[in-house]
C-alpha cells in the first residue's frame, strides 16, 4: 500500500502524506515513497507547483514508532545507510525546480519539521505545534539540521534544538518559518490563494527565481556573483517567455500561459 497520495490536477499537483494511523510519521516507505516522487514531479516539465501536505490529524509526527524500535538493533553501517536516505529525500525536495507549498495542520514533529523546512512556502494552521524533539530521546536533528537552521534561523535553532520545546505556529512564524497562518477551516483556500500566485506567473520564471534564492543566499557580494545575475537576467530577458511577459504587460493583456 502506498504511503502517499497523489493527485494532479492540470498544473498543480498535491502530494499528501497517508499514513493517518500513525499521525504521517516517517519510516523507510516513506522516505523512498518520496524520494521517487518528488524527483518525478521534478521532471515533469508542465508542472507549476507542488501542495505538500498530510491526512488525518497532523501533518508529520517524526519517526514511525515500529521502525525506531528497529533501528535499536541497527549496527552503525545501517544507521548510517538509514540516516544518509533521510538525507537524500530532504535534498530532493528541497532541490526540486517545481516550487513546494507546504500545507501544516496538527503536529508537525522531528522530521516533520525538517519536511516543513525544504518546502518553499509554508503554511500553517493556527494552534498547530512545531517540536524539534530529538534531544528527548538522547538523538539529535542532524539530516535536517541544515535545512532548519536556515528556515528556522541559526539563533532560535540554538534553543529548540537543545531544550526540544515544543512552540506554536505564531511563534514559528515570527521566527520566519511560517509564511502564513491560517484558521483551521481557513487553510486550503491560504493555500490555494498562494497556488493560484504561482500558476499565474511565468513558468520558467518562477522555476528560474526559485533556483536564484537558492544559488545566491550566502554567497559573497562579488565581482562573480554580480556577472552572474547579470547573465541570468539577460537570458531571461531575451528568452520567449521574458519577451512574451513584457510585450504582454505593454500592450495590456495576459500572457500566454495565463490564457492558456
Amino acid at each position: 500500500m502506498s504511503t502517499l497520495d497523489i493527485r494532479r490536477e492540470g498544473a498543480v499537483a498535491r502530494v499528501y502524506l497517508n499514513r493517518p494511523e500513525v499521525r504521517n510519521a516517517f519510516n523507510d516507505g516513506v522516505v523512498a515513497e518520496l524520494t521517487a516522487a518528488f524527483a518525478a514531479l521534478g521532471a515533469d516539465a508542465g508542472l507549476r507547483a507542488i501542495v505538500l501536505g498530510g491526512h488525518g490529524k497532523a501533518f508529520c509526527a517524526g519517526a514511525d514508532l515500529s521502525w525506531m524500535r528497529a533501528m535499536a538493533d541497527y549496527t552503525w553501517a545501517q544507521n548510517h545507510a538509514d540516516a544518509a536516505a533521510l538525507a537524500e529525500m530532504l535534498r530532493i525536495v528541497h532541490a526540486c525546480p517545481v516550487p513546494v507549498v507546504g500545507r501544516v495542520h496538527g503536529d508537525c514533529y522531528a522530521g516533520g519539521v525538517g519536511l516543513a523546512a525544504v518546502c518553499d512556502v509554508l503554511v500553517a494552521a493556527e494552534g498547530v505545534h512545531f517540536c524539534l524533539s530529538e534531544a528527548r530521546l538522547g538523538l539529535l536533528p542532524a539530516t535536517i539540521a541544515p535545512y532548519v537552521v536556515k528556515a528556522l534561523g541559526e539563533q532560535a535553532a540554538r534553543r529548540y534544538f537543545v531544550t526540544a520545546e515544543r512552540f506554536d505556529a505564531a511563534r514559528a512564524q515570527a521566527l520566519g518559518l511560517v509564511h502564513e497562518l491560517a484558521a483551521p477551516d481557513a487553510l486550503d483556500a491560504k493555500v490555494d490563494e498562494i497556488v493560484a500566485s504561482l500558476v499565474a506567473n511565468g513558468p520558467l520564471a518562477v522555476r528560474a527565481c526559485k533556483r536564484l534564492v537558492q544559488d545566491v543566499a550566502g554567497r559573497a557580494l562579488d565581482a562573480a556573483l554580480r556577472a552572474e545575475t547579470a547573465r541570468r537576467i539577460a537570458d531571461v530577458r531575451a528568452s520567449a517567455e521574458g519577451r512574451e511577459g513584457v510585450q504582454a504587460f505593454l500592450n495590456k493583456r495576459d500572457p500566454a500561459w495565463r490564457q492558456a
